[in-house]
Formats: structure tokens, C-alpha cells, sequence
């Protein structure tokens, strides 16, 4: 007999089987297990229990928060930067003091906003997620003066201590790489995550080398190292004279290796181009504007008040790789805990931290960026504003 057929005789016999006496279901047994070749147990299992599939009740779990909850975590999401859920979690404890003043958060509200998970993050962030879309190009050309006397980084840097950098360019060129545009300038620790960044007008050499000894300046702890790509705009005598006399170490990443500066690229998105778009900017107006941003509230709000997670290591599973992570720190604590760090200027940073309200330094970046987005070139700028959308 088929399982099709057997089924059928199941479905017949049942109802009969329910409503029979004692004596009855033995007689049935007998000629259902005759029929189909059950085991007499195996059929009484089968005839006990209703063949008709029960329709699987989904279990409703009540959510632990409100839209009061989704609401306020929406609003230190967008405030804080569109921050990742690991991210935003311990970005969290940082900013509620100065989330309870400024959105009238109640002690209730606030222990569920501590107490989410970054998976609950997000979910609840999800639907906002949708409407962010991204794409990235660049306009790097690669130099070959002097490459024999430029070492190269092949691996991640063995120094721990803060002073190794990556640095490099993100084009502002917007639909058009003619004609002279702005550039930002940025440069990484690779050991605490600070970030520092300068707007230059084209890919000068002596323009490169001054903004890298702005930055030199702004950091608080010595330049120690740079690695850079093989693009022109780094690889030529100013920037390895600069290096030589001031002792730096100058090292650079194999070509077409853009894992060689993983930091780095990981920053440009972060730090400029989710800021900046894709616009084209290429004014007087535009490079002091933004130098003017780079120089005061967005290095503040970046390196005292947004945690960043950090590869610790890497494990081979097999033929995977997992990687894991340190717990997320913003750039200042992971300085201020270094032993190499002097006590004045651990001192310093935490006072120059206890006395920003980062409600308000958004507020002035929000301000600022309006004023750039007015400052591109809109001719040259891609239809789709990523910066205007924003």
C-alpha cells in the first residue's frame, strides 16, 4: 500500500476508531494494521491523536518598548551620526547627560534605552535604515617617483602606541575629474582611532605637506609614523623631507591593495564622504568652510564623543575567518588609558570633554554642512545629492 493510500485509510478510519467501544478498536486495529503493516503500537499513536494538522499558533512576544522608546533612540541616532548598533550602545551611557536635558528624557525612558540590545537597535532602526543609499569612487592616480625609497607596510603596523597613522585623499570632484577641486585630508591613529582632517584645493605636493603639519600640530600625542598609498600626491621629496627631518616614518602599501589601508578607507566614509556626499566643490568659499568644520566641532564630536569599534584579532575557523572585536571606546578613551599618555593631557581631554554639550556640537556641524552643501558646484554635482538628502 502507498503512503497516499494509507493516509486515505487513516483519515476514514479515525473518526469510526473515536467513537468505537473497547472491543471495537481492537477489531479496527487488527484490520488497519492487516492493511497497512503498521505495528500494533505504532497505529494505536497514529489513530490516538488527531490526523489533521493543528494550524501553528505563532507566538506573540509583547515588545519591552513603547514608541516613546523608538522615538528618542531615532533621534540620538540621527543626532549622534547615523552611528552602527554596537556602536550607538555605548555611545549611549556617554551622551545621556546631556540627552536628559535636551530631550526630557524621564528615568524610566532612560533605563530602556540602556537596557536595549544592539540587535534591538536594530530592528528598530531598520525602517529608517531603508532610505540611506551609498556609493563611493575616487580619483587617485598612482606615483612612481621615489618608490625605492619609500618601504613597504604589508602588514597591520606591530606599534601599539599612538603616533602610527594611514592618511589619505577623498575627492570632492563631484560628475567631473577636470579642473582643480577640493580635496579632504585625512589621517588616523591606527592604535586609539583619532582622526584629524584638512580640506586642500588640488593634489599639490607643498599643500599636502603643510596640512600634514597642521594635523602634526592638532594631535595630542607625537606624529610618529605615516603610511600612505602609491598616488603621486605622497610618494615625492617634500613629503619624504618632511618625514626625514622631523623623524617620522614614512612607509607606504602595495599597490592595488586597498586592505593595506583598511583603516583609513574605513574613515573616509565615516569621517567625509557620509558627511560631504559626492558633490563637487571647488571655491575659496568651500575650502575655508570647510576647514572651518575640520578644524573646530567635527574633531571634537568624532574623537571625544563617537565610539569606535577596533579588530583585536583574527581566529581561522576552518576555511573562515572570524574576526573579533574590542569593545566599542571612542578615540579619547582609548588615549587616555594608554600608559604612554602624559597625565596633563589625559587631564586636559577630560576637561575639554566635561565641557562640550554634544547636542550642541551636532547642532553646529548640522549648521555648517548646510552651509557647504550651498557652497557646490551643482553644474558639475551628481542629480542625486547624497549631502542634500541627508
Amino acid at each position: 500500500m502507498s503512503p497516499v493510500s494509507r493516509r486515505e485509510l487513516l483519515l476514514s478510519v479515525y473518526p469510526r476508531y473515536r467513537k468505537a467501544g473497547h472491543r471495537e478498536k481492537s477489531l479496527i486495529l487488527d484490520g488497519f494494521c492487516a492493511a497497512t503493516g503498521y505495528h500494533r503500537k505504532y497505529a494505536i499513536s497514529l489513530l490516538s491523536l488527531s490526523p489533521e494538522p493543528r494550524p501553528k499558533r505563532r507566538r506573540v512576544r509583547r515588545s519591552r518598548y513603547g514608541s516613546e522608546v523608538g522615538r528618542l533612540l531615532i533621534r540620538i541616532w540621527k543626532t549622534a551620526g547615523y552611528p552602527w548598533s554596537v556602536r550607538l550602545k555605548a555611545l549611549l551611557p556617554l551622551w545621556m547627560p546631556w540627552a536628559r536635558e535636551s530631550l526630557k528624557i524621564s528615568p524610566e525612558i532612560e533605563q530602556l534605552l540602556l537596557a536595549m540590545s544592539p540587535r534591538t537597535m536594530d530592528r528598530t532602526l531598520r525602517a529608517s535604515k531603508q532610505r540611506l543609499g551609498r556609493r563611493l569612487y575616487g580619483r587617485t592616480k598612482p606615483g612612481s617617483l621615489l618608490k625605492h625609497h619609500i618601504p613597504l607596510q604589508t602588514s597591520s603596523w606591530a606599534e601599539t602606541r599612538p603616533g602610527f597613522t594611514e592618511m589619505d585623499l577623498v575627492s570632492h570632484s563631484g560628475d567631473a575629474a577636470s579642473g582643480e577641486f577640493l580635496y579632504s585630508f585625512n589621517v588616523t591613529d591606527i592604535a586609539t582611532g583619532w582622526v584629524e582632517t584638512r580640506a586642500v584645493l588640488g593634489k599639490g605636493q607643498t599643500g599636502i605637506v603643510r596640512e600634514l603639519e597642521s594635523i602634526s600640530r592638532a594631535l595630542p600625542f607625537p606624529l610618529r609614523g605615516v603610511d600612505s598609498d602609491n598616488g603621486s600626491e605622497f610618494i615625492n621629496q617634500h613629503l619624504v623631507r618632511f618625514c626625514r627631518d622631523r623623524e617620522i616614518q614614512f612607509t607606504r602599501s602595495r599597490p592595488y591593495k586597498k586592505d593595506d589601508n583598511a583603516h583609513i578607507e574605513q574613515k573616509n566614509w565615516t569621517h567625509v564622504r557620509k558627511l560631504l556626499g559626492w558633490e563637487r566643490y571647488d571655491s575659496p568659499e568651500a575650502l575655508a568652510a570647510l576647514n572651518d568644520l575640520y578644524s573646530h566641532e567635527l574633531p571634537l564630536m568624532m574623537n571625544l564623543f563617537q565610539p569606535a569599534v577596533k579588530l583585536s584579532q583574527k581566529i581561522r575557523v576552518g576555511s573562515r575567518l572570524k574576526r573579533c572585536y574590542s569593545p566599542a571606546q571612542t578615540p579619547m578613551d582609548r588615549l587616555v588609558a594608554h600608559p604612554d599618555v602624559s597625565p596633563e593631557t589625559v587631564q586636559r581631554l577630560r576637561e575639554l570633554r566635561a565641557g562640550l554639550n554634544p547636542f550642541e556640537l551636532s547642532n553646529a556641524v548640522e549648521r555648517k554642512l548646510k552651509g557647504i552643501y550651498r557652497l557646490a558646484n551643482s553644474r558639475l554635482s551628481p542629480s542625486s545629492s547624497v549631502g542634500k538628502a541627508a
